[in-house]
Order: C-alpha cells, then sequence, then structure tokens
C-alpha cells in the first residue's frame, strides 16, 4: 500500500509537468521515447536478463508495450487538445476497465459497467457542455485507450506473478517492461515524430529527467509492484486517488482560472459511475 501512496503523490505533480512545461513544446513521440530510455537504463544493471522463463519474458513485453508504450503515447496526445484538470478527470475511468478486464479473463459478462460507462461519458459532456469538438472527443478516446491499456498491464502483471513466481526481487525481472515498452515508442516516434520539436531549454529537458528516473523509472516499478501486493478494490480506490491529488495540485499551483464548479459537477458525475460497476459484482454474489 506504501509503494501506492507514494507514487501517486509523485504522479500528482507529473501530470502537471507535462501539461505547463512539454504538451505543445516538445514532441509527443519524443518525450515518451526519452522517459523510456531513462527508466530502461535505470534498470538495465538491477535485472537478470538470463535464466527467465522465455513466456514471462514475453509477457513483461507486453505488458510494458501497454502500460508504457501505448498508454503514454496516447496520454501525451490526449494533452494537445485536453487541459490538465480535463485528462486527470477522464482518467478516473481506469477501475472501470480493470473491471472489464478481469470479467473477460474470467469469462464473465457485467453490464452495469457498460452503463457505468455511459454514465462517465455524460460528466465528460459536462465539463464541455458548450464547447465539444470533434478535438475534445478525440482526446477522451485516447484517454479512454490510455486507462484501458494501463488497466491490462496492472491486471496482467498480477497474473503473470502468480504463474511464474520467482525468490529474486521484483526489480530483477523488471527490465523486460521497458523494453516492451520501447517496441511501441521507438517506432512511434520513427513514423510519426517531429523533429523540429526537440526541447529547446534546459528546463524541459530537467523534466524530462525527472518524468523518466522518478515517475517512469521508480514510479510505474513502484506502482506495479504496489498493485501486485493489495486486493483489487484497493488498487481501484488508489487508481481513483491520483485523480483529486492531481487536481489539487494543478488547480492550486497553476490552473487558478479553470471553471472549479463545471469540473465539480462532471467529476462528480463520473465519480458517480462507479459504484454501478460494483452492482455487477453484487448481483452476481448474490
Amino acid at each position: 500500500m506504501r509503494y501506492l501512496l507514494i507514487v501517486t503523490l509523485l504522479w500528482a505533480f507529473s501530470f502537471s509537468l507535462i501539461g505547463e512545461y512539454l504538451a505543445g513544446r516538445v514532441d509527443s513521440y519524443f518525450a515518451v521515447l526519452t522517459r523510456i530510455v531513462i527508466a530502461g537504463l535505470l534498470f538495465l544493471p538491477l535485472t537478470r536478463w538470463r535464466g527467465q522463463a522465455p513466456a514471462f519474458v514475453r509477457g513483461m513485453l507486453l505488458i510494458g508495450a501497454l502500460q508504457f508504450g501505448i498508454t503514454y503515447v496516447c496520454l501525451y496526445l490526449s494533452f494537445s487538445v485536453l487541459s490538465v484538470p480535463e485528462v486527470l478527470l477522464f482518467t478516473i475511468l481506469t477501475p472501470l476497465h480493470v473491471t472489464l478486464i478481469e470479467d473477460a479473463l474470467n469469462r464473465r459478462f457485467n453490464p452495469w459497467a457498460l452503463v457505468a460507462a455511459a454514465v462517465a461519458v455524460l460528466g465528460a459532456a459536462i465539463i464541455r457542455y458548450d464547447g465539444i469538438s470533434s478535438g475534445f472527443l478525440f482526446g477522451f478516446l485516447l484517454l479512454q485507450v490510455a486507462n484501458f491499456t494501463f488497466a491490462a498491464g496492472q491486471v496482467l502483471y498480477k497474473h503473470l506473478l502468480r504463474r511464474y513466481p520467482s525468490d529474486e526481487p521484483q526489480y530483477r525481472r523488471f527490465g523486460f517492461f521497458y523494453f516492451g515498452a520501447l517496441l511501441v515508442a521507438l517506432p512511434a516516434f520513427w513514423l510519426l515524430g517531429n523533429a523540429e520539436r526537440m526541447p529547446a531549454t534546459a528546463l524541459q529537458w530537467s523534466v524530462l529527467g525527472w518524468l523518466g528516473v522518478m515517475a517512469s523509472g521508480i514510479g510505474l516499478y513502484w506502482w506495479n509492484k504496489g498493485a501486485s501486493q493489495v486486493d483489487g478494490g484497493t488498487l481501484a480506490v488508489m487508481n481513483n486517488a491520483l485523480v483529486p491529488a492531481g487536481l489539487l495540485v494543478n488547480l492550486l499551483i497553476w490552473n487558478h482560472d479553470a471553471d472549479w464548479l463545471r469540473l465539480a459537477l462532471g467529476g462528480a458525475v463520473i465519480a458517480a459511475s462507479l459504484p454501478l460497476v460494483r452492482l455487477g459484482r453484487v448481483a452476481r454474489a448474490v
């Protein structure tokens, strides 16, 4: 639990750093690639590369591609059309995706999850009721892809550790995660990146360095380690704890002119969608 709490604080600042200093200034694909490389170098000397089960290695590569590669590419792209508070609020749906993925793996169907998704979309519309555009919708959809892949990474990591237990510390097998992310980010930058939008100031490089070491290196490792040690309910709560923490940091330090009332109303509707997911679990248990 303590790992999840620490990472929540780290990531609360990360969203604002991306939105205030990198979004629209530094190429999104390059920013993601840089974070992966820095975090990967951090784990390079710590990982035991030989003697691992091939299926475990493939699983870690897949998890890294999903939870870091695809998630962060979509996240960075969303900042080009959404504000930091909107990005944070739309990440509140991650537990919904966790539920859908776990139900799919267990061959169950939860109709309440679909109702919850509809309610959450209504909450998003409230936030931008007078400014819904194709760009806004695109950003919302990007974040749902990011929510899904981030949720999938958490669920699959727990299942993978149970299937391939080891007496070694988890960091000894975590380096494969970043190689998986690299398999997504490197081709994405090569094909879609803009070499003219590289970091131009020491501040931008410093932000990328901090995000690479703390948020992506230590943060993602501790988050996955913490996720593997708690039950699904606790994990869902901690996924959502990031939203108020990140909003508080952004609104108090950077975004003083935000429409607090609209954000509160839309955020409350989105949050109200989450108990609907639990109704499906209660109905199955009865």
